[in-house]
């Protein structure tokens, strides 16, 4: 049976492993210097004299250097500490192999990449500091040529290379996070836009199911009534319910056709195509339903964007069903006012004053009323919507088109 890793188990290999690691460093570089203590390769060397043999002193040393290895990443300072002190302490004993003083370089190293590079330049000058004593414990007075200068150069490219690749190392998370913050970002962006999509395709629904089935009623009314003294009028209500129920069917079918597209058809319409050229449509069905409308366009008529243009057709649609289903108007009055950087639209009824919950924000017509606030709004427009102090109903939207201005 499989098992799961939890997060835990995860971060519990990933830490497992460099201790593995600086275990098995630890125990190398042990043996390594007993076998070349073991074998007098150090006496061979030309500027050792009279090396002392192991003992049980030097193999402790030699265990403590390994246990010291093993722990350098968890205890960077103190392992520092600990090896040049043993460092220090195998030199004045005289024990063969050179490989003992060279051990403070890993913990300089280890210091600088783990600790940034002011530890890294202190464990140098530390290091370098210990190697000068070490050497003059080892050799006396007859120091080789040139040993002080390496042993220097090499504790400040140990703190060099540890800083360098510190920085790196530093860099490369910094890198990853940056990725993952950006990648959040764009994710949470992508739900953005789905979750606005998805409103816009609701008003869309919203208004034109809502204009078609006020539609429909009227003129079912109509035909009802009509059906038994002027059949001839009543087959004209038909007729014009056929069309209706078509056009709105129409309009269904390319807002649904949104949802199912996947990008492989560019020349699908990606919403049904409402303009203010289409203002003619909107009005018939006030007609039928007995309410005379009246157009007033102010300014010369102008070609707007295609956002405005549609958010405009959209709240008239909307305002005008709701004066056909609530207003019980006899007349409605639109205004249509074409300025340099605005477009403002005004519809008022002459119905009579509305109750609490008719026509409002909170009645049963409140999402219409959200719907035509929040097409202004999105397009940095303003709305308002209630009665008029002459009488009626008044719906009043501004929306600008910067664009245009003069």
């Amino acid at each position: 049976m499989s098992r799961v890793q939890t997060p835990k188990t995860l971060s519990a290999v990933r830490h497992a492993a460099p201790n593995l690691t600086d275990a098995v460093v630890g125990l190398g570089v042990a043996l390594l210097v007993l076998v070349l203590a073991g074998s007098r390769a150090g006496a061979r060397l030309p500027w050792i004299d009279h090396p002392r043999p192991l003992d049980v002193g030097a193999v402790g040393l030699v265990g403590v250097v390994a246990g010291a290895l093993a722990l350098r990443r968890r205890y960077p300072r103190s392992v520092l500490v600990i090896l040049n002190t043993v460092a220090l302490a195998w030199s004045a004993a005289h024990y063969p192999s050179p490989l003992i003083p060279l051990t403070p370089l890993i913990a300089c190293y280890t210091l600088a990449a783990l600790r940034g590079w002011r530890w890294g330049l202190a464990g140098a000058a530390a290091t370098a500091l210990t190697a000068l004593v070490a050497i003059h414990l080892a050799f006396g007075a007859a120091v080789p040529a040139g040993i002080t200068g390496n042993a220097m150069w090499m504790a400040i490219t140990a703190g060099a290379a540890g800083t360098a690749v510190g920085y790196n190392r530093a860099l490369l998370v910094a890198t990853r996070a940056q990725l993952v913050r950006e990648a959040q970002t764009r994710e949470e962006q992508s739900r953005h836009r789905v979750v606005e999509e998805r409103l816009r395709i609701a008003r869309e629904l919203h208004d034109v199911l809502g204009h078609t089935m006020a539609s429909i009623s009227v003129q079912a009314g109509v035909g009802i009534h009509l059906i038994a003294t002027r059949p001839a009028q009543a087959v004209e209500a038909l007729s014009t319910i056929k069309h209706i129920s078509d056009q709105g069917l129409t309009d269904v079918k390319t807002i649904l056709g949104i949802l199912r597209a996947d990008g492989d058809e560019p020349d699908q319409p990606r919403a049904p195509r409402g303009g203010l050229d289409q203002l003619d449509a909107l009005l018939d069905p006030v007609r039928a339903a007995g309410v005379q409308p009246k157009l007033n366009i102010h300014h010369s008529v102008r070609p707007l964007p295609a956002a405005v243009d549609l958010a405009a057709y959209r709240i008239i649609q909307e305002a005008l069903t709701n004066v056909v289903r609530h207003a019980h108007a006899r007349t409605v009055q639109l205004d249509l006012r074409y300025e340099p950087a605005q477009l403002v639209i005004q519809i008022r009824d002459d119905g009579p004053a509305p109750g609490p919950g008719h026509r409002g924000t909170n009645g049963k017509d409140g999402h219409g009323m959200s719907g035509m606030r929040e097409r202004a709004v999105a397009l940095s427009g303003q709305f308002t919507a209630g009665p008029h102090p002459d009488g009626g109903f008044e719906v009043r939207c501004v929306i600008p088109t910067p664009d245009q201005a003069s």
